[in-house]
């Protein structure tokens, strides 16, 4: 029996919102068949139940026979997306251009060439102002086909026109996929890695994007040979940590949206993920005010165009106005205030949960627990952390996983469970090593915790002020960066040293515009 992750109708209904409901309910009741009333029932059925339950759907409708519900559901999955494609046509103009194509093919089969000649070419203006070159190409393919086969009594060099542009849409389509082969590739190198830890990854990276990087002239190539091109260059750059070249690519990304307007129609999600791009590289470069205008702007888009974002869009456009959203208050020291959002973080990723993966979980997860470091409230910490730890993801961020077992041991070390913080030392040191990510920050605060547990208060100090010293050491290895990405551990033991919060500590340093390392 299928249960309610796996059955795709029960899934679809609960995604469903209001409009949409009544949009397919509407429909149905028009006609009042007795096939219709049936799909209807089992509609509301479904829309019902908390969980999918097969034995109540049968004892609540009982003219659908067991042997039947299969068939019933296959065919209401069927009319949903059919009711749904005829709303769906209204946000997303490629659904329409998909329909031109279908009424063309339909044209053709009925032998009305020439009709189906001035449709294809109506629809491949539109694809071509959507930027859309697959479409463009399949287009020109069946115009071909046509041409090929029946005397159309088109103009005398149609024959080549189509040709030449056959052939420019395919190369084209041939630079997109090896350049979006190329950022995905990257993506899962960074889902898998992290930043550059060492030399080694240094140069397999470097290597890796060398071999796989085609040759390429900016000036001639399409939209969406531009924007994987920049992508890939974005992933590139942040994984070898180079947030000022990131930041250039992240805004040539951006850019676009300017130079290519259409694609705010066709793409949003992709605008989206670019700005979401450009907010990282502005909170890594620490540029504050450009971060804030970069953020205002997504947040007037998102007010603007809420009622035409789909589903996907919501979701995406959700998670990166939280994340920007909480790296504003880590920039500026406020991380008592950030907590009002965790609330409304956590609402919204269970309205999402069916969208939201969990390598976003993991990453708000990780951002929720730093929230509660920094307001000093360590018990929440703890409570964040350990629903990362409590993660079954194997080697997904490897990298976050290992940081939030070390501010795990940090907030339990604030809390004074030096005997737990004894007991977990080793847990956390044999993880990190199966993960191969000791650096040599993770192996100083090791060797910290492990030594100073039952300190007394006043070596304890000197201890902290021996431990920050070689930390700003090590800060100027451009490998061991990455470190104080994850968590500002130097502000932290400059709070101990000083008897002062830590969000005093970082709120200071950015009022008075003192770099971070």
């Amino acid at each position: 029996m299928p249960n309610s992750q796996q059955d795709a109708l029960f899934i679809l209904i609960k995604t469903l919102t209001k409009a949409e409901k009544r949009h397919f309910q509407l429909a149905f009741n028009k006609n009042n068949t007795k096939e219709d009333v049936l799909f209807v029932q089992l509609f509301n059925t479904l829309d019902k139940m908390k969980d999918y339950d097969e034995e109540q759907i049968l004892k609540k409708i009982p003219d659908i026979k067991k042997q039947q519900l299969s068939n019933v559901k296959a065919h209401l999955y069927k009319h949903l997306l059919t009711s749904l494609r005829l709303l769906y046509k209204q946000k997303d103009p490629l659904i329409e251009l998909r329909e031109q194509l279908d009424y063309a093919r339909v044209l053709y089969l009925k032998g009305l060439y020439n009709q189906s000649l001035r449709l294809l070419a109506k629809a491949k203006t539109m694809a071509i102002d959507c930027q859309e070159v697959m479409l463009s190409y399949e287009i020109v393919e069946f115009e071909k086909l046509i041409e090929s086969r029946h005397i159309t009594r088109s103009l005398e060099n149609r024959a080549d026109e189509l040709s030449e542009e056959s052939l420019h849409l395919r190369q084209q389509l041939a630079n997109a996929n090896t350049l979006s082969t190329l950022s995905l590739r990257l993506y899962g190198l960074y889902l898998k890695l992290g930043h550059a830890r060492n030399e080694k990854d240094e140069a397999m990276v470097k290597s890796f994007f060398e071999r796989q990087l085609p040759a390429h002239q900016s000036s001639r190539m399409s939209s969406y040979e531009k924007i994987h091109l920049y992508q890939a260059y974005c992933w590139y750059y942040y994984i070898l940590q180079d947030f000022v070249m990131y930041y250039r690519y992240s805004q040539k990304w951006t850019d676009l949206f300017t130079e290519y307007p259409s694609l705010l129609k066709t793409d949003v999600d992709l605008y989206i993920k670019a700005i979401h791009n450009l907010l990282t590289a502005h909170f890594y470069t620490m540029n504050h005010e450009k971060f804030k205008t970069v953020l205002e702007k997504l947040e007037c888009f998102m007010a603007n165009n809420d009622e035409q974002f789909n589903e996907n869009t919501k979701t995406s456009a959700v998670v990166h106005l939280y994340t920007a959203r909480i790296n504003q208050h880590f920039m500026e020291g406020t991380f008592s205030n950030g907590l009002r959002l965790v609330p409304e973080l956590e609402a919204a990723i269970a309205e999402h949960q069916l969208k939201v993966d969990q390598h976003r979980v993991l990453v708000f997860y990780y951002k929720i627990a730093c929230l509660y470091f920094g307001s000093g409230d360590n018990n929440k910490t703890i409570t964040y952390l350990n629903k990362i730890i409590n993660l079954r993801i194997g080697s997904l961020r490897a990298d976050i996983q290992c940081f939030a077992r070390i501010l795990h041991l940090i907030a339990h070390y604030e809390l004074e469970n030096y005997s737990l913080v004894e007991y977990l030392i080793k847990s956390v040191y044999h993880f990190i090593s199966k993960h191969k990510d000791l650096g040599q920050v993770m192996e100083e605060i090791l060797k910290f915790l492990r030594k100073n547990i039952y300190a007394h208060p006043k070596a304890l100090r000197e201890a902290f002020i021996d431990l920050k010293e070689r930390l700003v050491q090590i800060s100027k290895d451009p490998y061991e960066r990455r470190s104080f990405l994850y968590l500002d551990i130097i502000s932290w033991l400059e709070s101990k040293i000083a008897g002062i919060p830590v969000q005093t500590v970082i709120h200071r340093k950015f009022l008075a515009k003192e770099p971070r390392i």
